[in-house]
């Protein structure tokens, strides 16, 4: 066990950037202090060989342009805010329009666009990661400095515990979350269609032809959408507008850090479980990916990944039924999600 810093590479900026390598038993984690993103996950399967399971990569140069997230820590708030604005105690908050007229994972230039600070740490025992940034007041159009910690462990018996932690000298919006792209076959090997899912979630949220929610909230039966049994991804996608991209609100009783999803890859053997104290998670299954250039020469085509996004309800600030996101001076925003793998037996 242990944890390694190395260089990544330098920012247009002149800024040094750094990989964090942590190791424990048979898996391996690495993360960047730019966008404070995770980089990679490897892994052996159930005969013995061994993968990276994230989508991604290989050098900065890749996460420093244009790409859909590999697997960064998005913030402010995650997902969408409908009309890029909100309204807060009688004042409106115009946000940057990133997507069409409306906000999304952050703005123009969110979380996963700046170099946060990076800690080498251990806890219980386990190599561990704390990675902090200040956003200041008015950042992407949000009241507010907010200071961020979020901190990365990783277990001997695979699992990785993301903990998030926020303050703010404003009232303000906070959902954080990893964006992560994963395929339990290995990333650039093929489709993740035949993975099964298992989510215990009865309801979501519908949407417009925009992806914001309507302010409804929906039973998954009979659609598409219910994998309260387990499931292989593509058996109903045709059904979902040939792709999942829904939040999903996790069941009472799979609260706080009980698993809410389990992911089975059969050619492989890995399993993925996954638990939050969020109250729900984004269901995305790469609808947008279309020849991406990643590592060791892998092209990311359409469906070569799954996310699960554990987040606050997307556009709550426009939804008095929604639980508020909104955090107060003198609190603290404190989150927990945990990604566990494993081979089947």
């Amino acid at each position: 066990m242990g944890i390694e810093k190395k260089h990544f590479g330098t920012l247009a900026s002149g800024e040094d950037v750094s990989l964090y390598v942590l190791k424990a038993g048979d898996f391996l984690a690495a993360f960047t202090d730019y966008g404070a993103t995770w980089v990679s996950f490897i892994m052996p399967d159930a005969h013995g060989s061994f993968d990276d399971i994230l989508l991604g990569f290989s050098t900065l140069s890749g996460y420093a342009g244009k790409h859909p997230y590999f697997g960064s820590t998005v913030g402010r708030f995650a997902n969408r805010i409908g009309g890029a604005r909100f309204e807060l105690d009688g004042k409106e908050y115009k946000l940057w329009a990133n997507n069409n007229r409306n906000h999304l994972h952050g703005g123009r230039r969110g979380f996963d666009k700046y170099l946060w600070n990076g800690e080498l740490s251990s806890i219980s025992g386990d190599p561990a990661l704390m990675l902090t940034r200040e956003s200041p007041d008015g950042e992407e159009g949000y009241p507010g400095t907010l200071a961020v910690e979020l901190t990365v462990s990783l277990s001997p018996s695979g699992s990785l515990r993301l903990r998030y932690q926020a303050k703010t000298d404003k009232k303000t919006l906070v959902s954080l979350t990893n964006h992560a792209y994963f395929n339990l076959a290995g990333e650039g090997n093929g489709t993740i269609l035949d993975h099964e899912l298992l989510m215990h979630s009865s309801m979501y949220l519908p949407v417009d032809s925009e992806l914001i929610p309507t302010g409804a909230i929906a039973s998954v039966d009979g659609t598409p959408l219910d994998f309260r049994t387990m499931k292989p991804i593509g058996k109903e996608i045709r059904n979902a507008n040939d792709g999942f991209d829904f939040c999903f609100i996790i069941d009472k009783e799979y609260s706080p850090l009980k698993p809410f999803a389990e992911i089975r890859e059969p050619k492989s053997g890995r399993i993925m479980t996954a638990a939050t104290t969020l109250p729900a998670v984004q269901f995305y299954t790469g609808n947008n990916l279309n020849g991406i250039a990643g590592k060791r020469g892998s092209v990311y085509d359409r469906h070569s990944a799954f996310c699960l996004e554990t987040e606050m309800y997307p556009d709550s600030p426009h939804h008095p039924n929604f639980p508020s996101a909104f955090l107060l001076p003198g609190e603290k925003w404190e989150h927990e999600t945990i990604y566990n793998f494993s081979v089947m037996k």
